[in-house]
């Protein structure tokens, strides 16, 4: 029985290495095209704009700012922000969700707190 239980300390601490490798690194900016054209500064208006990095969560319309990230079991990361919208005043806190897309792991897929899906994101070249 104690062999037992040594073995499934063992896999049970494999198994963290693995979700620690499997993690979400935001260290490098992440967006879909105009969003990584837009990361050092608005160079280009799209609609579509997209930019993450490891502080922020930048759409056309908005500006998200971590106030918390928690990395989960499955590897996906949540991400709690206060964002300021255009057009708008003060700030609402909303939850977004950052998950390796099931297509392509090179890519991010990010969710609002009510799942919808705000677009897909690569690593910014």
């Amino acid at each position: 029985m104690r062999g037992f239980h040594l073995v499934f300390a063992a896999s049970l601490a494999l198994a963290a290495s693995h979700a620690s490798a499997a993690a979400i690194d935001l260290s490098k900016p992440y967006g879909n095209k105009s969003g990584c054209i837009n990361r050092n500064g608005q160079q280009v208006y799209a609609e579509d704009m997209l930019l993450l990095n490891d502080t922020e969560f930048i759409t056309a319309t908005s500006a998200c700012t971590f106030t918390e990230k928690r990395a989960k079991a499955d590897g996906s990361l949540v991400l709690k922000t206060l964002c300021e919208a255009e057009g708008e005043e003060g700030q609402s806190p909303i939850t977004f969700t950052v998950r390796r897309s099931p297509k392509n792991a090179k890519k991010l897929v990010i969710a609002d707190e009510d799942g919808m899906v705000m677009g897909e994101v690569s690593r910014c070249k």
